[in-house]
């Protein structure tokens, strides 16, 4: 049986296709002089490397990297299964192949039977296929179980999260739980920040629960709401007790443009 190879979807467009600037870029985004911490999660932007790429490379650039990652993504695109997994193959960027963690991947599916091995759940997502690159640099031979979250209901998120917990509380080696969200979508900077920051207060207190109230309560659009509320779920459950604001930034930042913005976080979780 053939290997299942997921091309990359998104570059040049998302990201360079060119190698060399890639890892370039990448290497002045993940610049860091302080000492670097160990972490069970983390939540980095997956926007354009243009707008976001300096908050993500930020958390990538504190963090002792592992050799093993689970990454959870949104659905952007609607395709797929609302909770799918993939356990055999590889993913390609301009830096090259990745192999997903099949034993990891069978594990997680053991102990949460609603996942669907699915490829077209992220045929042309790029939430996850971003962070690969980073990673590529920083933590050459990974191996990562990709995930892609389309359901919002808590119970699900949370039966998730202690899934994910109970399978790394089994797993010998440190795998990092990796949550790919960008924040509030299309408002203004000014509200944007206001609804980030209470977003992201609930997050750094270690509340998924506190988190999705939050959300719904101020009508917040942060995309990864699900992926996170799991992360922050099974970090708790492997014993995470604090969190911490690496970088915060908007869209406007860049553009110039204060009257619609993407709010973008980076939280390490430890």
């Amino acid at each position: 049986m053939a290997t299942f190879v997921r091309p990359p979807a998104v570059a040049g467009h998302f990201y360079t296709a060119n190698p060399d600037r890639l890892r370039s870029e990448v290497l002045e985004f993940t610049a860091h002089a302080g000492e670097k911490v160990a972490a069970l999660g983390c939540i980095v932007p997956h926007a354009g490397y243009m707008y976001s790429g300096h908050v993500a490379g930020a958390v990538y650039g504190t963090l002792q990297l592992p050799s093993r990652f689970v990454i959870l993504c949104p659905n952007h695109t609607g395709e797929g299964q609302p909770l799918s997994i993939m356990s055999q193959g590889r993913w390609q960027t301009p830096l090259g192949d990745v192999e997903i963690d099949h034993e990891l991947a069978d594990a997680v599916m053991q102990r949460f039977p609603a996942f669907r091995e699915d490829h077209q759940a992220q045929k042309y997502e790029h939430a996850l296929e971003v962070q690969l690159p980073f990673l590529q640099v920083l933590a050459p031979q990974f191996t990562f179980v990709p995930i892609t979250v389309g359901v919002g209901r808590y119970e699900y998120l949370h039966g998730l999260g202690e899934a994910l917990g109970q399978t790394l509380a089994d797993t010998a080696d440190r795998v990092l739980i990796i949550s790919s969200s960008d924040m509030n979508h299309y408002e203004s900077d000014s509200i944007t920040r206001e609804k980030d920051r209470r977003a992201i207060d609930r997050i750094l207190t270690l509340d998924p629960a506190g988190l999705q109230e939050v959300l719904t309560r101020e009508h917040s659009t942060m995309c990864g709401y699900g992926p996170t509320i799991a992360m922050l779920v099974a970090a708790t459950m492997l014993g995470a007790t604090s969190a911490e604001l690496v970088k915060y930034a908007t869209s406007g930042d860049i553009s110039g443009d204060r009257d619609s913005v993407v709010g973008y976080a980076g939280i390490i979780v430890k």
